[in-house]
């Protein structure tokens, strides 16, 4: 593949992630209108994991190409652009409220995996035992959401300021449409995200970048534009829930399901510096969690602050 052919690649996984993340979140939003399910557990569990699909396809493909710095520096990488650029960046566009169930289980629920993860790749490994309790927790959490969910039955229909039947391409009652606009939506943010990163990957690697390097930055800001995308446009229509279910629930998925499934297929073995970077990412964890608790809210200037910490962990990186 030549550099033409790479940028050109680019260019097409860029417009399938903008036109499928807006499917995704009309489609998922509606869904939940008219199914009484709460945006925030569809945020949580369909949206995260749709949008997660590209982190899923890099991290494995590494895995079983011997690519362990690449697979877990992308899930780092990603965790750590999610809260910065995403759940920051949406704040900058529209400074958003959360509920209070966001903070104290779901957003406790990030900080507990990043924690943990940061504890099972101590010795800087994970083993196939490690990645199966990675995984079996992911299920226990998906079990507590639905089981949370059907106990309240919390039947908010739409985030406030944003009507769905206010908007003509969801003004409708059928939810088949919803559901292929939202399947639709999934192949092409997975796709594209595929598509990009590969490029991405080949462009950097043959400029000589270290593998660790591209799965922290390149690829895992590839593989996090899925996550921006939805979170953009969900932003925009007032989707609040969804953003905030979206960032959560991708790091939840990341770090368990991605790291437990790549580490079941083959064991990974990571360079010290993935130490460094989880331990950046649990405190940049545990500032957005304290953030959004106080008051229930994201401003504009705590975003920029969440921004420019993505950049600063860059920088430190690049320095490494």
């Amino acid at each position: 593949m030549t550099i033409v052919g790479d940028v050109l690649l680019l260019a097409v996984g860029a417009a399938a992630l903008a036109l499928g993340a807006r499917w995704l979140v009309e489609g998922a939003s509606q869904l939940a209108r008219s199914a009484g399910i709460s945006p925030l557990v569809v945020g949580l569990t369909v949206v995260a994991f749709g949008t997660s699909a590209p982190e899923f396809a890099v991290s494995i493909g590494a895995a079983l190409e011997g690519q362990a710095d690449v697979s877990v520096g992308n899930v780092v990488g990603s965790n750590v652009f999610n809260i910065g650029l995403v759940l920051g960046g949406a704040a900058v566009i529209a400074p958003f409220r959360v509920r209070n169930v966001l903070v104290r289980r779901d957003a406790v629920a990030m900080g507990a995996t990043t924690a943990l993860a940061l504890a099972v790749l101590a010795d800087l490994s994970i083993g196939r035992l490690e990645g199966a309790l990675l995984v079996g927790l992911l299920v226990a959490y998906l079990g507590a959401l639905f089981v949370a969910a059907r106990a309240t039955a919390d039947r908010t229909a739409a985030p406030a300021g944003w009507d769905p039947a206010d908007d003509d391409s969801t003004a409708r009652s059928r939810p088949w449409v919803d559901v292929g606009l939202v399947l639709v939506g999934l192949v092409l943010v997975a796709l594209g995200g595929r598509v990009l990163v590969d490029a991405a990957t080949r462009l950097a690697l043959d400029a000589g970048v270290s593998e660790w390097l591209v799965g922290v930055t390149l690829v895992a800001a590839g593989t996090s534009l899925p996550e921006l995308a939805t979170s953009i446009v969900a932003a925009r229509r007032g989707a609040v829930a969804i953003v905030a279910g979206n960032v959560v629930g991708s790091n939840v998925f990341n770090l368990l399901g991605v790291l437990g499934v790549a580490a079941l297929i083959r064991p990974l073995s990571v360079d010290a510096t993935a130490l460094l970077g989880l331990a950046w990412l649990l405190v940049l964890t545990a500032l957005a969690t304290v953030l959004l608790a106080t008051g229930r809210r994201l401003t504009r200037l705590e975003g920029l602050a969440l921004v420019a910490l993505l950049f600063v962990y860059w920088g430190a990186s690049v320095l490494a």
